[in-house]
């Protein structure tokens, strides 16, 4: 679990209720259901008419990435790839057709069928390429949901606040009902920036940062499966492969594939 993404959103929320009761005020004063509906449904309806459904229900899944992020052992995948080249220089290529079956993965394995089948190793980078092109795709719109509801958040609580005063200009007459419109007013323009600031552009960065490590790591996979294509000395595709971990640690360099 990412604990660090959990405690950033409690010191966020935290620090605006601290400073809330700070100044004198209650914490029920920022409790307004009729606010939240506006800013929350509206924002969702927005995204919802702008998203194909397919896209929505992925960036939703996404979301679980902020606490649960996936887990890439670079370890892991710089052993197996070496360990796939030292197999293919002692038996030849054929030798990893028993890994096809074994691999979950689909981007690992139509990889290992690429090699297994004796494709030329610029086809099988055309290939490879163009899956992760897509891949990164459909990650980033899954992305992009929780940036766009960062976007339409803020003008829907503006929204909310209108109408709150509206409801307060409607009812001059009754001071009664003067303090529940205001309330309102204010409270839906708090719901609109604090929902979009502290909650939907930080997952939505996050969520980002994620997939730059998931692309980085599929570019390590295509690397070294053309090293073994090409018939590189086993130790050479793993420095190579070594090579991609300290950009892994750097999200926002732009991958030599994108050049």
């Amino acid at each position: 679990m990412d604990k660090l993404s959990l405690f950033g959103l409690i010191i966020g929320i935290g620090a605006i209720m601290g400073g809330q009761v700070l100044e004198g005020g209650h914490l029920a004063s920022l409790l307004q259901p009729t606010a939240l509906l506006i800013v929350f449904g509206g924002t969702l309806g927005a995204v919802l008419l702008q998203s194909p459904f397919v896209t929505f229900k992925r960036g939703m899944r996404m979301a679980t990435w902020v606490f649960f992020p996936p887990a890439i052992n670079h370890d892991r995948l710089i052993g197996d790839v070496t360990y796939w080249s030292q197999l293919t220089r002692r038996e030849g290529l054929l030798t990893l057709e028993k890994f096809t079956n074994q691999i979950k993965d689909d981007f690992t394995s139509k990889g290992l069928q690429l090699l297994v089948d004796g494709v030329a190793a610029e086809h099988i980078r055309e290939v490879l390429d163009a899956k992760l092109t897509t891949f990164e795709d459909e990650m980033r719109q899954g992305a992009r949901i929780w940036e766009a509801a960062g976007g339409y958040s803020p003008t829907i609580g503006i929204l909310g606040a209108v109408l709150g005063l509206i409801h307060v200009m409607e009812n001059l007459s009754d001071p009664s009902k003067l303090g529940a419109g205001i309330a309102v007013a204010f409270v839906a323009t708090i719901y609109g920036v604090g929902l979009a600031n502290l909650v939907y552009l930080p997952i939505a960065n996050k969520l980002k940062t994620h997939i730059t490590r998931l692309v980085a790591a599929r570019e390590m996979l295509i690397d070294g499966m053309i090293g073994i294509a090409v018939g590189d000395n086993p130790r050479l595709i793993e420095s190579r492969l070594q090579g991609y971990l300290f950009k892994e640690m750097q999200p926002e360099r732009k991958s030599p594939r994108r050049r």
